[in-house]
């Protein structure tokens, strides 16, 4: 039997600068995000659809959601196999495209794990990240492909 777990955000516009929605130019994309007790993520759109920068947009949350899932996935697989990773990092990115309706899709994302190992073997870690990806629950989610290009450093540092 499988087990079911439920996830509530909510989401409040904080953009009306007086006047609403009355024009396509006259709100800002400011919104909050919480979750419970969570700290708030200040989030907007992206600068190229008249967002703030500095502030977190879906499209960089979920390019960040699928890289900390693998890296917790990862985590969990390295200690189970006796693999001690020293330092984790990542650097991922993803491709959406504009369609011509407006809307946009992902068309992919790559995560770029680099992993310093204190102890374990380097094939071992490496082959870890298959293992990971296919069990990474906002991986197996989305409809677009995401590429996996780890690199191992070794624990003698060659």
């Amino acid at each position: 039997m499988s087990k079911a777990h439920r996830y509530h955000a909510k989401v409040v516009w904080t953009g009306n600068q007086g006047t609403g929605t009355s024009g396509y130019k006259d709100y800002a994309r400011r919104h909050e995000i919480s979750a419970g007790t969570k700290p708030v993520i200040a989030g907007s759109s992206d600068a190229a659809f008249r967002g703030e920068a500095e502030r977190w947009n879906p499209e960089d949350s979920l390019v960040g959601a699928l890289a900390a899932c693998h890296m917790l996935w990862y985590l969990h697989l390295a200690a189970e196999a006796g693999v001690v990773v020293e330092i984790y990092e990542d650097q991922a990115d993803g491709l959406m495209v504009m369609d011509p309706d407006g809307g946009g899709h992902f068309q992919a994302a790559t995560l770029r794990p680099r992993v310093t190992l204190k102890r374990g073997d380097a094939q071992t870690a490496l082959a870890l990240h298959d293992k990971a990806h296919a069990l990474c629950f906002i991986a197996r989610s989305v409809n677009f492909p995401v590429a996996v290009e780890p690199t191992i450093i070794p624990a003698n540092g060659a």
